[in-house]
């Protein structure tokens, strides 16, 4: 038969399946009341609402059909156009234009995108106060010497600025308690936190006017769980009354440049629920005064859980000042993309150059550190100024107590009220009892006698955070948490962060990325198993089979929530710990990343059996292997092996833990070349073989194993079934094509039966290797990218991948695992022998890999229609163990004219526009990316996704890099001790993802926000959130029939994001409660950029969802929108309502399913 002939029959069937579904899904409409979205639940609708609702549903249908159909047109065309006419009629094959054809995938799909949905990145934003990158274009950023203040001014005041309202004066004792830094977490419990604990519970309860702040809730639940009764009791009635308040509540003080959103919250939800089980207390006030810079994310999400005022230290000192010397160091942070104010949160910035007691009092060091009773003569810690303190006595008492007040006057006038905090504490104090008797008595001297001398007007006492906050609130005659009037408005983030001349904290961006990668790797591992335990347990309930299911996985989920936590301290995944601390980390990170594989393989055991009857649970034999292992905590992971056999299948399940349906190639490990791989119902799937290899230049031979690729749809946050065999009829198995490009120095390749194997002398001609979607040109000399063309566009863009490295300062002051202190710009990498490519091409996938001495970059791109095939998958391999103060970068180099504009994301949450200043540092322009940076022109957007958090800049128009890893031998004097000099081979993984800029749509922002496309967000999701391949184990006993599972009734508005599915613990025991918290992300949109078709079927509902009928063969009992942290319950909705979000909105909600 003719080609045309097959095209034409083809299209005509596919269209008649389009109109008969089009007459089934008008016909559902009529009678499905599930597919209603109905807005408030309890409202009584008209007949003409029902019928305009009807009418709307049509609209939205027919929209989709005209989609399928238009794709369909497009899909016959590609077919005829390639003058594709397959020798043996089987597919796939490779055209005359050398691009495969592959089978097509039989489910048309549709993208449908509301303009409403559109409207939210084009809005026009509230004027804000303070927008910091105005601010950052305002300063000189020069260090002129203040005086005592050094990096300030001096402040004066007239004697009787306070005698019609008194000065009040809150000094807020605290204890900063690093969960792993110098020592491990547990040596520092052991040594000094619970005896902080233990002397709190005595001198707190000695005196009422005592008041104490604690933030770390790790440290507080490991006393907590070794405490007795009355212990227990003793300090739950501290904290009720008052004296004792919980700030933030977190598992740990967070870092905010290198964590992700996801952990984030979880760390926040971990330590509130902690709280609310076992004490009762809600926290109000968020205290951060350690971490190196400060993310817009953070306040976002402290409002989200109900906190009303929050406070921050490390900002640099130039920023600092300014506020200073404007009173603008108290403010409300509002997010640069709200357009009212529902997003302000009540922020106090602390003015000087620490958190410990010589830079908390007031403006002089000097002063301030004979107030710090810890340093009285006699002990371990002294004052640097060499003026020691000296105990507060009658005969001094008036002296002291005037000196003190003159520098917390000095310190009230950078702020607008007459309330004054001043934090007492500094890292590990008060872990002996005499610094309690030490600071609580000498200081109640001075406040006794400054109360009792109404001349001085001033009222000071100990006091709590909030205690503060409440004060200032009161003070302006506002309610908790409002505005008071004429306070500024900021909008913005305080990266990049210095404390003195040039040191720039930027270092830590990338500092150990190997297990920056692993956290990331962990917490998408922790998503997967919260949302398939929730379900499992949900069909467990639903099938009355409770019993039966293994719930005491819940306390492997709350081990692993509670690493991940604790990972994101600002002293762990920032790299910035002893190397001993970082071992510590990585078993606990590879202890919790095995305990959720378990948790997974369970889960999945039991939603994929076809007959729950028949389900058992030992304890001893899993149902299913881990898709891969690692043999330490340093190592990278290994595929695990799939062994095929004559004598029947083997099975595989795949779980997607996207929330969207997806098309994607899926690559195992397998032992045999004639791999045949069949979907559920029996249809054969087209295979690329590639090999294994031990070298750049030589296939594994040890044991025969190769790796399987094949294209794959799976259902979102479901589960699909696969059958390997190992079978002699294979036309569907094809084998890569691959060509080593060597330089031809003594060089040979060695291929292993039956992979075929080209080798020839590399030239320096560029070579090109395509798909369906894009070409990519590669430099013949260096094997590195040099262009992209995508499909629709007529010619290629210069997108040019260089390997640079960083140098550091000969001078006294050199980069370490915090300081980022180059020696100048970054010379290109260089070595002296050519590198060996290895070019790989077949039906599924190319790709390119290009071996260096000191790493090795591989390109792929993916043949398949969608997300998966219109992005390149990066991964470039890191080993720097030989170099010595060398920090390797990865430069794209492109003809974008992005001038001195990019934009890099906040905690994988919001993108923020960042500019090049000429008056700073090359090492102030690098900030923090923790899942993407892009730059952008009116033509195209280059971003490049990562899978890790790193440091990343644009130091030229056109450019855009990221620092891969650093390797330092000296330490930059910040309390560390150590350079950084663990390194381990690590694999950085990206995406890199071009777009054009729609017809008619080539404004550029350039505002304070910017949004990724649809696209942008679904590219973001699929690197970091990778399909977990489980091969079922063979059974003697045979394996009982299984079959997909797929959670959802219908597809989720693709601009909805799960960020979890999250069992809510049993107030009693360690076992899960009948509810689950649902928490939503609804991302916001640019939707200027082209939209290709995405391989699923996506559309937006301008942020309605209906829950009542989402999940499949599951009822909704319960629907009761809570806070982020799930502290705080709303009245409970209708079980019918729809939920719905604004644009950049996190909602949870508490559902009960079963």
């Amino acid at each position: 038969m003719k080609l045309k002939k097959q095209v034409t029959v083809c299209g005509g069937a596919i269209f008649c399946v389009a109109v008969f579904s089009l007459y089934l899904m008008l016909d559902r409409v009529q009678h499905d009341p599930a597919r209603r979205q109905n807005g408030g639940g309890n409202f009584p609708r008209s007949q003409i609402s029902v019928l305009q609702n009807r009418i709307e549903q049509l609209e939205q249908l027919l929209e989709e059909n005209h989609q399928i159909i238009s794709h369909i047109k497009d899909s016959v065309l590609e077919l005829t156009d390639t003058g594709a006419v397959s020798p043996s009629g089987q597919l796939p094959f490779r055209s005359a234009n050398g691009s495969w054809v592959l089978p097509f995938d039989g489910r048309p799909t549709f993208l449908s995108v509301k303009p409403q949905d559109c409207q939210f990145a084009q809005g026009r934003r509230g004027q804000t106060d303070l927008q910091m990158l105005d601010v950052y274009s305002l300063l000189k950023f020069d260090n002129v010497d203040g005086g005592v203040w050094k990096q300030g001014f001096e402040i004066t005041y007239e004697p009787g600025e306070w005698d019609r309202e008194p000065l009040q004066v809150f000094v807020v004792p605290h204890s900063h308690n690093d969960p792993g830094w110098i020592k491990t977490f547990d040596k520092y419990y052991t040594d000094q936190t619970q005896h902080i604990f233990n002397n709190m519970l005595v001198k707190l309860t000695e005196d009422p006017r005592r008041k104490f702040i604690w933030s770390e809730i790790s440290y507080f639940a490991k006393w907590w769980e070794s405490a007795d009764m009355h212990k227990q009791e003793a300090m739950r009635k501290l904290i009720l009354g008052g004296q004792l308040e919980m700030v933030t509540g977190g598992w740990v003080m967070s870092d905010e440049a290198n964590v992700h959103y996801f952990a984030m919250i979880d760390q926040l939800i971990e330590g509130h629920q902690w709280l609310e089980k076992n004490v009762g207390v809600t926290p109000r006030s968020g205290w951060a005064v350690d971490p190196f810079g400060h993310s817009a994310t953070m306040p976002y999400l402290l409002k989200r859980a109900n906190l009303t005022s929050m406070l921050i230290q490390r900002v640099h000192y130039s920023i600092k000042k300014h506020f200073a010397s404007s009173r603008s160091l108290e403010f409300m942070w509002r997010q640069a993309w709200d357009q009212k104010s529902g997003t302000d949160i009540f922020c106090h910035m602390m003015p000087f150059y620490s958190y410990d007691v010589p830079h908390t009092c007031g403006p002089d060091p000097k002063i301030c550190c004979q107030f710090d009773f810890k340093r009285l003569p006699g002990g371990r810690v002294n004052c640097p100024w060499k003026v020691p303190p000296r105990a507060v006595v009658e005969a001094n008492v008036a002296e002291r107590a005037h000196l003190l007040l003159d520098q917390y006057r000095k310190k009230s006038k950078l702020f607008r009220s007459k309330v004054v905090l001043v934090p007492l504490g500094d890292d590990f104090r008060y872990d002996k009892a005499l610094e309690w008797d030490q600071q609580y008595l000498n200081y109640q001297r001075l406040f006794d006698y400054m109360n009792s001398h109404p001349e001085m007007h001033v009222q000071a006492q100990f006091g709590t955070l909030t205690e503060y906050f409440t004060a200032v609130y009161k003070a302006n005659n506002v309610p908790q948490g409002a505005r008071p009037p004429d306070y500024p408005v900021l909008s913005g983030d305080f990266f990049a962060y210095a404390d003195r001349e040039d040191h720039y904290w930027s270092g830590y961006y990338t500092s150990r990325p190997f297990y920056k990668s692993m956290d990331r790797v962990l917490e998408s591992h922790l998503r997967g198993a919260e949302i398939l335990f929730s379900l499992a347990v949900a069909h467990a309930r639903h099938t009355g089979m409770e019993g039966r299911y293994p719930t005491s996985d819940y306390t492997l989920l709350t081990d692993a929530r509670r690493t991940v936590a604790l990972f994101q301290h600002h002293d762990a995944i920032t790299g910035t710990a002893k190397e001993n601390v970082v071992i510590d980390y990585g078993n606990r990170l590879l202890h919790s990343l095995q305990g959720l594989k378990r948790v997974i393989i369970n889960a999945a055991h039991f939603l994929v059996m076809k007959n729950k009857d028949v389900y058992r649970f030992y304890q001893t034999e899993p149902f299913l292997e881990t898709d891969d292992r690692r043999a330490t905590q340093d190592s990278l992971p290994q595929r695990t092996l799939i062994e095929l056999d004559q004598s029947g299948p083997r099975y595989l399940v795949l779980f997607n833990p996207v929330e969207q349906d997806r098309l994607c190639v899926v690559t195992v490990l397998v032992n045999s070349a004639r791999v045949r791989v069949l979907t559920e119902d029996g249809q054969t799937l087209p295979v690329q073989l590639s090999a294994q290899w031990s070298s750049a230049s030589q296939m594994s031979a040890e044991v025969f194993q190769v790796c399987a690729s094949f294209m794959v749809r799976l259902p979102a946050l479901g589960l699909a079934v696969f059958h390997l065999y190992d079978s002699a009829d294979t036309p569907m198995t094809l084998r890569s094509e691959t060509l080593l490009r060597l330089s031809g120095r003594g060089q040979t390749a060695h291929a292993v039966d039956p992979l075929p194997l080209r080798s020839q002398t590399a030239d320096p001609q560029p070579f090109y290797t395509s798909t369906q979607s894009l070409t990519l040109g590669f430099s013949g000399t260096t094997g590195l990218l040099e262009s992209i063309r995508r499909k629709d566009d007529p010619q290629e863009l210069k997108v040019q991948i260089q390997f640079v490295t960083y140098g550091t300062r000969s001078s006294k002051d050199k980069s370490g695992a915090y300081l980022f202190l180059p020696d100048g710009k970054a010379k290109p990498y260089s070595q002296k022998e050519p590198p060996v490519v290895r070019v790989v091409e077949g039906p599924l996938f190319s790709e390119v890999v290009a071996f260096y001495q000191h790493f090795q970059q591989t390109i792929r791109i993916h043949n398949v229609p969608g997300v998966d095939g219109l992005s390149l998958d990066v991964t470039t391999m890191v080993d720097i163990r030989e170099q010595s103060n060398k920090e390797l970068a990865m430069r794209l180099v492109t003809d974008i004219q992005n001038d001195d504009t990019f934009y890099t994301d906040l905690n994988g949450f919001q993108m923020q526009p960042r500019r090049r200043f000429l008056k700073l540092p090359l090492q102030a322009n690098f900030y923090p990316i923790a899942s993407q940076a892009y730059i952008q022109d009116s033509q195209h957007r280059l971003t490049l996704h990562s899978a890790q958090a790193l440091g990343a800049t644009s130091l030229e128009s056109g450019q855009l890099e990221v620092i891969l890893d650093r390797r330092l031998m000296q330490d930059d004097n910040r309390g560390l001790g150590q350079g950084l000099k663990d390194n381990k081979k690590t694999a950085n993984r990206f995406r890199l993802l071009l777009e054009s800029r729609s017809t008619g749509n080539k404004v550029v922002d350039s505002g304070p926000t910017s949004f990724p496309s649809l696209l942008s967000h679904l590219t973001s999701a699929i690197l970091n959130h990778e399909v977990i391949a489980l091969p079922v184990l063979p059974k003697k006993r045979g394996i009982p029939p299984l079959h997909t599972f797929a959670p959802f009734t219908g597809a989720l508005p693709c601009d909805f994001h799960v960020i979890n599915l999250r069992s809510i613990q049993h107030q009693d025991t360690h076992s899960p409660s009948p509810y689950t918290a649902l928490i939503l992300h609804r991302k916001g949109l640019d939707c200027g950029l082209e939209t290709p078709n995405p391989g699923f079927n996506c559309t937006t509902t301008e942020g309605q969802l209906g829950l009542s009928s989402l999940f499949r063969n599951l009822d909704l009992q319960l629907l009761q929108p809570v806070s982020l942290s799930l502290m705080y319950s709303s009245p409970p909705m209708a079980n019918d309502s729809s939920v719905s979000l604004e644009p950049m909105e996190i909602s949870a909600f508490r559902l009960k399913l079963r």
